[in-house]
């Protein structure tokens, strides 16, 4: 996947202020980090119970190859965040202003 260069302008409006913004991008690239990679475990975890002859354990590894190639082929977890903020797709919240103030 290509390098993507991001307008910093931008990501500052959404939230007003850069900085605030690359944390609530990361705090959601890693909530999509974390639930890739359960959802991937759980379809591996089939194989584990398994216990095959050689020959159905080969088609049991391509199996998972199949899967783990299928995951990585999908879009990083910080490109699925940067892209649910410019649609406007993500909400967040700062906790330390007052009242029902929010992002």
């Amino acid at each position: 996947m290509p390098i993507r260069t991001l307008d910093t302008n931008a990501l500052a409006d959404e939230t007003g202020n850069l900085y605030e913004s690359v944390v609530v991008l990361s705090k959601r690239a890693r909530q999509i980090a974390s639930k890739t990679k359960a959802e991937l475990e759980q379809k591996l975890s089939y194989f584990e119970d398994l216990s095959l002859d050689p020959a159905e354990e080969l088609r049991s590894n391509e199996d998972q190859l199949r899967i783990s190639l299928e995951y990585e082929r999908k879009p990083k977890s910080p490109d699925v965040a940067v892209d649910e903020l410019e649609d406007g797709q993500l909400y967040f919240r700062n906790p330390t202003t007052t009242g029902s103030e929010g992002f």
